[in-house]
Order: C-alpha cells, then sequence, then structure tokens
C-alpha cells in the first residue's frame, strides 16, 4: 500500500507530519508513506524544510492520498499547472483533506455530497463554493474524507489505516502515539470520531 501526503510551499507542519509519523506505525514491507510535492524541497509556514520523496504525478498513483493544508493552498487550487498533475479517482484510491486542502478536491470536483469539513478560514471560502461545513473535526462518505482542525489529522491518519489495513492497526498506531496515561482514553476518542465512516 502506497500512501501520499500532498505538501505545498508554506505547508501546515502540524497536518503533513503527523499524519506521516502515524501512518508510518504499520510497519509491513509493502507499507510506504511519502510526502509528495511539485517541487523537491517544501518549507512550511514555519521554516521547516523537508525533501519531498514523489512527485503529484506519482501520488496520482498511490492507494491513498491526503491532501495537507498551508498557507498558499487557494492559490494552489487555482494553479492550473499543478491542479492538471493530480489525476485522481475516488472509485480505486482514498481521497482525504487537512483543513484548506479541501479546497483542492472541491476544485477537482470530488466534493459530490456538498459535505465537508474544514478549518474555519477555509470555511467561508468553501461556503461560497455551495458546500456545507460540518461542525464536526472528521467527516467522510465512501472514499472521500475531509477533516477541520490541525489536530484532526490524527484522524485522517487512523481512517486511512482502517481502511487499508485494518481498525486494530488504526488503534494500534494512534496508541502507541497517545499520551502515556491517556492511551485508551484517546484512543476511544479518535475511533468514535472514525467508526461511523468506516
Amino acid at each position: 500500500m502506497h500512501i501520499a501526503i500532498l505538501t505545498f510551499e508554506e505547508y501546515n507542519e502540524l497536518d503533513s507530519i503527523i499524519a506521516f509519523g502515524i501512518l508510518n506505525r504499520v510497519k509491513k514491507p509493502d507499507w510506504q508513506v511519502s510526502i509528495a510535492s511539485n517541487q523537491h524541497y517544501v518549507r512550511s509556514m514555519n521554516g521547516l524544510v523537508v525533501e519531498a520523496h514523489i512527485s503529484l504525478t506519482e501520488a496520482s498513483k498511490a492507494d491513498a492520498v491526503i491532501i495537507g493544508s498551508g498557507m498558499k493552498t487557494r492559490a494552489i487550487a487555482n494553479d492550473d499547472r499543478i491542479m492538471r498533475q493530480l489525476q485522481f479517482n475516488s472509485d480505486k484510491q482514498l481521497l482525504a483533506s487537512q483543513c484548506s486542502g479541501v479546497l483542492l478536491l472541491s476544485k477537482l470536483g470530488l466534493l459530490k455530497n456538498k459535505k465537508a469539513c474544514t478549518d474555519l478560514t477555509t470555511k467561508p471560502w468553501m461556503e461560497e463554493d455551495g458546500i456545507t461545513i460540518l461542525d464536526q473535526p472528521f467527516y467522510a462518505e465512501g472514499n472521500i474524507a475531509t477533516s477541520g482542525g490541525c489536530l484532526s489529522s490524527v484522524y485522517l491518519a487512523a481512517w486511512v489505516i482502517a481502511r487499508l489495513e485494518n481498525i486494530q492497526a488504526a488503534k494500534n498506531a494512534l496508541h502507541y502515539v497517545a499520551p502515556i496515561h491517556e492511551k485508551e482514553e484517546y484512543v476511544e476518542r479518535a475511533m468514535k470520531n472514525i467508526m461511523p465512516f468506516i
């Protein structure tokens, strides 16, 4: 299984890096998690530079794609050169967005149900596009999931693991990263948010 995390210039570290860390808790030979971008090195909104593993074209072939957010997501959604590289198929791939990443799903015409989760900054832009923004941290319908709030990246990662591997693997990954003495409560709360959509 290959999971790609789209990460653009001025990306939000909490979106890309947290998901990357949790997804990599699945230790299987065929499990691969990649940072995907339109450039080789990407600088975050706070100056953290990461090296992309794969291109956007390669990301379009992944089993699952998480679209992270950042300061330039709205501009990226309106950049035809970038958007043409994103050839997703929601019948064959899991597609998920974090906060403003939902702008790319919308631009690609993938939000057919017209409901999504996002952050407070992105909410009015989505509503202008006729999308109903739900007052909850996570929502999925079929193979498309959206989340709102930086730390809901935990939910996206758990949902991807549960869908591609199994529910126990998602619980195990969350248990590993959860704070000491809060592990059971943390896992239970996270799973409560995603289980209706598994």
